[in-house]
């Protein structure tokens, strides 16, 4: 592909290690075929993000991702008007820059946006498959390989931060969960570069994190923090230290929840 295609530097080189659960690449592919809206459901450090990296390489399609956050504009999607030497000129956001070259526009945890600026999907979300840009006055049909696909937390739900039900009805969905224990030791050993005994170590400590979520943690460990207590390890970080580092300093503040956490930790290890 040439270089100064506008696509050209979303294209994902090497493919990703992911370790497929279930047929999640099977209806992906099916999804992606008829290019079907897809939502990945599930909680934070998962997999949902490798998993869309994997598919979009998999597929050979470039891939642009958008990490949404609750003070984006729809101008932050699609795109504004900007100033340079020549005077005025438009610049496409990434929404727009999928749309017209055909893309997989991937909108991580997209319940951080705000509703107000989700609404700009919509119309790409049906049959119509069009983007109306009011500030130019244009109306662009999506490009044959534009995708469309999301990710939501549900434990992020609330009164205040969930996806309007208009929303959600114009996308499949695909549940994501931390892996069983087996595969997920496989995952960290793979990534971290460590053995596999001690990667079911940390997968141990881990399910006991997680057994704490609702009793002082919002959420446990996810399998992404367990990789990263891994590749500590992996460069001769005790284990006991690479955990607390990687596992308890970063989640809480609170005393007596280090504390549980810590004690989690020892038992496993003892």
């Amino acid at each position: 592909m040439d270089d100064q295609h506008p696509l050209a530097d979303h294209r994902i080189a090497t493919a990703p290690y992911y370790r497929p659960t279930g047929a999640e690449i099977a209806v992906f592919e099916a999804a992606h075929a008829d290019r079907i809206p897809m939502m990945l459901k599930g909680p934070t450090g998962c997999g949902k993000t490798r998993f869309i990296e994997h598919m979009a390489h998999r597929l050979g399609k470039p891939l642009i991702t958008v990490a949404c956050h609750e003070d984006m504009t729809a101008s932050d999607l699609v795109g504004r008007f900007l100033l340079d030497a020549q005077g005025t000129v438009w610049q496409d956001g990434p929404l727009t820059l999928a749309v017209r070259h055909g893309a997989i526009l991937y909108l991580d945890e997209i319940v951080e946006a705000r509703q107000d600026t989700t609404v700009v999907i919509h119309p790409l979300t049906d049959d119509r498959r069009v983007l109306p840009i009011e500030k130019r006055n244009e109306l662009i049909a999506a490009h044959p390989d534009f995708h469309l696909v999301v990710s939501y937390n549900p434990g992020y739900q609330s009164a205040v931060k969930d996806l309007k039900e208009s929303t959600k009805q114009r996308f499949v969905a695909l549940d994501f969960d931390y892996p069983a224990p087996e595969v997920e030791a496989e995952i960290i050993a793979h990534e971290a570069g460590i053995d596999a005994d001690v990667a079911l170590l940390v997968v141990e400590i881990g399910a006991r994190s997680r057994n704490l979520r609702g009793h002082g943690l919002d959420e446990g460990a996810s399998t992404r923090m367990l990789i990263q207590a891994g590749r500590l390890i992996g460069r001769g970080i005790p284990v006991r230290d690479a955990c607390r580092i990687a596992l308890v300093v970063p989640v809480t503040d609170d005393v007596d929840m280090r504390a549980a956490l810590s004690r989690a930790i020892e038992a496993c290890i003892a």
